[in-house]
């Protein structure tokens, strides 16, 4: 018989991949990268768009040529006029008027800003109310980040509330730290490369927060319905329950995230790449990079740390221990498992009462094992006669 691809397997859930049994590495993995993500935090800081440092913004026809050129104009016309002024970001914008190069530089004062807009007008040839100009304070920024932290808080207050109703209180733990953990890594990617954060990055990086809640109440659904009355019987510790559970939703989150993906991906490579739209680069990049690490970790942080608050419960400890105790006395031969012939054995050989137990007590829904005298039918004699004996009726 030929052996099935692994994509077949993962459509079946037995892949078998063993996430829980690699959950040190995993934590081990995740440790460094906060590690990198707070470092960089703290060294590099991050990129931030006018909206939150201040800044001065300018709109220049793109009939004046290409961005590159009208990026070099631009930051030629602030160094004569502003000294230490220069172009922070440069993208090209669609409205209504027409197409147009959005330049946004360091702050400037008004004297600054109108002496800058009348050398561009010269450079490029074109009449000073051509350009349009606005002044960006950084206390807007501020508010909008207050805002949002608030949002977050409600948002993180609400989904615990949700879990601990829909799941168990470990189960909330575990989903919220990888929340946390999805935020702080998008967040060490975004300061390790030297992304740009905006206002639409701010509604980014909430928008992510429902799609990596959905992927990981995905997972616990499944976790929960392989654990339900797991310890009454011996068969699989809660963690290999969990790994079973994470193996037969897999390919589910694989394929949600795939398709959730996609789009954000054309909207971020096609629409702020292709097509120039710079306005949905900021969103369609914290969307791109959330999702992705999302749906790695509601699979190698969420349960792996689930299953460590589990097997701190004593009910699940004693369980796991039951399991194992069980599975050692199999190894050594002491017992044998149910349903298996047993060997003929000496009397001092020790039995497995649960069996023997087993092998005895019958079944639910059998029958009577006694059985009926032969010839006989429904338990009276043969030949049947009525009350009398022989059978024969009198005249």
């Amino acid at each position: 018989m030929a052996k099935t691809g692994l994509a077949s397997r993962l459509y079946a859930g037995e892949a078998g991949l063993d996430v829980i049994g690699r959950r040190k590495l995993w934590f081990g993995v995740a440790g460094a990268l906060i590690l990198v993500a707070v470092l960089s935090f703290a060294l590099r800081g991050f990129s931030l768009g006018i909206e939150f440092a201040g800044g001065n913004s300018f709109q220049v026809p793109a009939s004046v040529g290409t961005l590159d050129d009208a990026e070099k104009t631009v930051d030629a016309a602030l160094a004569s006029t502003a000294a230490g002024a220069e172009v922070v970001t440069a993208q090209k914008v669609g409205g209504t008027g027409g197409d147009f190069y959005e330049m946004r530089t360091t702050q400037l004062n008004a004297d600054q800003a109108n002496a800058a807009k009348a050398e561009m007008a010269r450079a490029f040839g074109i009449q000073p109310d051509q350009i349009s100009g606005n002044q960006v304070s950084e206390a807007w920024g501020s508010q909008v980040t207050s805002r949002a932290l608030l949002g977050l808080v409600i948002f993180v207050l609400l989904v615990t509330v949700y879990l601990v109703l829909r799941f168990e209180w470990r189960m909330a733990a575990a989903a919220v730290s990888s929340l946390f953990m999805n935020l702080i890594l998008t967040a060490g990617i975004y300061s390790l490369v030297g992304f740009e954060v905006t206002p639409s990055t701010i509604i980014g990086f909430l928008t992510i927060l429902g799609f990596a809640l959905y992927d990981v109440v995905v997972v616990f659904d499944k976790v929960q319905e392989n654990t339900r009355g797991i310890t009454a019987n011996n068969n699989q510790t809660y963690g290999e329950a969990a790994n079973l559970a994470i193996n037969q939703s897999l390919m589910r989150s694989l394929n949600t995230s795939v398709v959730a993906l996609l789009p954000v991906g054309g909207l971020l490579f096609i629409g702020a790449g292709l097509l120039g739209a710079g306005t949905l680069k900021d969103l369609g990049l914290v969307l791109f990079v959330g999702m992705a690490v999302a749906f790695l970790t509601s699979i190698l942080l969420a349960t792996p740390l689930l299953v460590l608050l589990k097997n701190y419960e004593p009910r699940i400890q004693a369980h796991n221990k039951r399991v194992l105790a069980r599975r050692t006395a199999l190894a050594r031969g002491e017992i044998t498992p149910k349903g298996a012939a047993r060997p003929a054995a000496d009397a001092d050989e020790p039995v497995d009462a649960d069996a023997a137990l087993a092998g005895a007590a019958p079944k639910v829904g059998a029958r009577p094992a006694g059985k009926r005298a032969t010839g006989a039918r429904g338990g009276r004699p043969a030949g049947g006669g009525g009350n009398r004996p022989g059978g024969a009726k009198r005249r």
